[in-house]
């Protein structure tokens, strides 16, 4: 090959998608994703994999139906993969010390005008009984909402990447070294190898701080926040929808492929070390869950007992971070820090990224210009 040499550090969801970009961009590139572990095994295998069209700002709001519209071509372009349609109800509680009823518009709080569907007075069959909603409960319907199996299709995007032909994946090859030269960067690896490239995307998620780009990384000011879902021991039925607990900023899924529903919620614990989170769900996890989800159903409360724990990493504006590093000259780029949203803001990132390697404006995704996935 003639082009570019390029390095991908980190095989999740936003690394396997930036490697698929850049050999959508530049055919003559030769491209190598790194990952301490196997493909989609780190926070991409723990992700609940929901995507609707929503963005706490006017960026975000961009970058998430940039995406959504991504996926959808995906699955138009390949109906088998593992991205499965759902309904959506969202739960509006007044807030009584507001002044207006703004919070209770759902595209006053960032949700897509185009996909805020009628307002409606019950939700799903199978919970409808069991969860009590407080007096002035407004219920919308979200519509074009979808769940994934991000794992799996994070193994199918590999799949894809490779078939090109100009990308590689190094499994279980840990980047331990990253040194800016006068011509590119220069890799040192876990099993003694070194490889010199022309530019290095980092996409590590919560591995801001790794030794071989912590200096780099440090100037970003990013932190990282534990992330814990739960899973109730309720077979969904397959027409079962997502539920929405905008106050609580929280969400029960039917997890069909699996045989549950899976509760997401905020778990606010700072400066977690992602090889530490070793020791599973701690009783501070599980009451936290189930102070959640007690207002509207004690009963669903007691059946948060199992679950899975994660982290990412998260901005101080609580945006996604696409950006070359101090002092790299912009051979080296960090694409991450999505804030706990990393399969839902993916291919925005991953597109931003590798716009900026070629030139493009970096801007496009959060202008909202979509023609840049028409490949897929």
């Amino acid at each position: 090959m003639t082009g570019r040499s390029m390095a991908v550090v980190g095989a999740g969801i936003i690394g396997c998608l930036i490697a698929r970009e850049l050999a959508a961009r530049d055919p003559e590139a030769s491209i190598t994703v790194f990952d301490r572990d196997l493909v989609g095994s780190g926070v991409t295998r723990r992700s609940a994999g929901v995507s609707l069209v929503r963005g706490s700002s006017p960026r975000t709001l961009r970058m998430s139906r940039f995406s959504h519209g991504y996926y959808a071509a995906l699955r138009a372009a390949d109906p088998q993969l593992p991205i499965h349609p759902c309904g959506a109800r969202l739960i509006l509680t007044a807030d009584p010390g507001a002044a207006s009823d703004s919070q209770r518009d759902p595209a006053a709080i960032g949700y897509s005008p185009d996909h805020i569907g009628s307002s409606i007075t019950g939700l799903v069959d199978q919970l409808d009984n069991e969860i009590g909603l407080p007096p002035g409960t407004q219920l919308h319907r979200i519509d074009g909402c979808h769940y994934t199996d991000v794992y799996a299709l994070a193994q199918a995007i590999a799949v894809q990447a490779r078939q090109t032909g100009n990308v590689a994946f190094a499994e279980s090859v840990k980047v331990t070294g990253l040194a800016v030269t006068s011509t590119g960067v220069r890799l040192s690896t876990s099993e003694g190898g070194q490889r010199a490239v022309d530019r290095v995307v980092l996409a590590p998620g919560p591995w801001i701080s790794d030794p071989a780009w912590r200096d780099l990384v440090a100037p970003l000011g990013l932190r990282v926040k534990k992330i814990v879902a739960m899973h109730l021991d309720r077979p969904p039925k397959p027409d079962d929808e997502l539920i929405i607990f905008e106050a609580e900023d929280a969400f029960l899924l039917p997890v069909t492929h699996r045989g549950h529903w899976l509760l997401s919620y905020t778990r606010i614990e700072w400066d977690i070390d992602p090889d530490a989170l070793t020791g599973g769900l701690s009783r501070e996890d599980v009451q936290a869950a189930r102070d959640t989800l007690r207002p509207y159903s004690p009963a669903l409360a007691d059946a948060c007992v199992s679950g899975r724990v994660c982290c990412d990493a998260y901005s101080q504006n609580r945006e996604p971070v696409v950006a070359a590093l101090d002092g790299t000259d912009g051979r080296v780029i960090f694409a991450g820090a999505a804030n706990g949203s990393g399969y839902r803001l993916a291919p925005a990132i991953a597109t931003e990224a590798v716009n900026l390697i070629y030139g493009t404006d970096a801007r496009t995704v959060s202008q909202g210009a979509t023609d840049d996935h028409q490949h897929v």
